[in-house]
């Protein structure tokens, strides 16, 4: 088990820092730009609690700290990922009007990192709280259904986007479980693996956008 873990572990951080590296040296608008980076981000933050993970199966020592504190960093480097989709998502579909839309964004972006950085969450014991672990997903939880219902109306506008809020849905779906009840129910991290499958998807999804010779959003309109 610990070795197929944590080879799919180092694959998936691979994958994530390669990849965006790739979106951000064939981006051709700040859109594509803006996907590089969240990738990046997306794999850098999961590299801090995934590494840590990985060298508790091998290495002899107490990670108690660094994989809670790994939790942490990356709990909110998947918001600013989020962020980062609802901006690229915004520019795409012209929701330009919608300010109002970008305001509950932020205030739910805000949350989400203020609840995460309570000492109630017991990053530092790498605890697993119900109830912190419901109330600090509840903005992020929002914030992704706004992003789901985006992509999921605007399916068909672009092709290359039609199935992205199912892969986000999904990921959303394996994901709260295990933030919530993985304390109690210790299987259900299993669901990890799922998650992070609908993560590469993702990520290829915006690799395939920016390779594409069409751009999937005029320079201009990037601007």
């Amino acid at each position: 088990m610990k070795y197929g873990e944590s080879l799919f572990d180092i694959l998936y951080l691979a994958i994530a820092i390669i990849v965006g590296i790739l979106i951000l040296k064939r981006s051709r608008n700040r859109v594509e730009i803006w996907m590089g980076v969240a990738v990046l981000i997306l794999g850098g933050g999961d590299a801090f609690h995934l590494i840590p993970r990985v060298l508790n199966y091998f290495v002899d020592s107490d990670f108690t700290v660094a994989l809670g504190v790994g939790k942490l960093i990356t709990s909110i480097t998947m918001t600013v990922f989020y962020m980062f989709v609802y901006h690229i998502a915004a520019v795409i579909y012209q929701l330009k009007d919608q300010r109002w839309l970008l305001i509950i964004v932020n205030f739910l972006a805000f949350a989400r990192v203020i609840l995460c950085l309570f000492p109630q969450n017991g990053w530092a014991s790498n605890s697993s709280d119900p109830l912190w672990g419901s109330l600090r997903n509840i903005p992020f939880l929002a914030l992704g259904i706004i992003v789901i219902v985006i992509f999921f109306q605007n399916r068909n506008v672009v092709k290359r986007f039609k199935l992205i809020w199912l892969w986000i849905l999904l990921s959303f779906a394996f994901y709260i479980p295990v933030a919530v009840l993985a304390g109690i129910v210790p299987i259900l991290g299993m669901l990890m693996l799922p998650k992070t499958i609908c993560y590469v998807i993702i990520i290829f999804t915006f690799y395939l956008a920016v390779t594409k010779d069409d751009p999937i959003i005029k320079t201009e309109d990037a601007k």
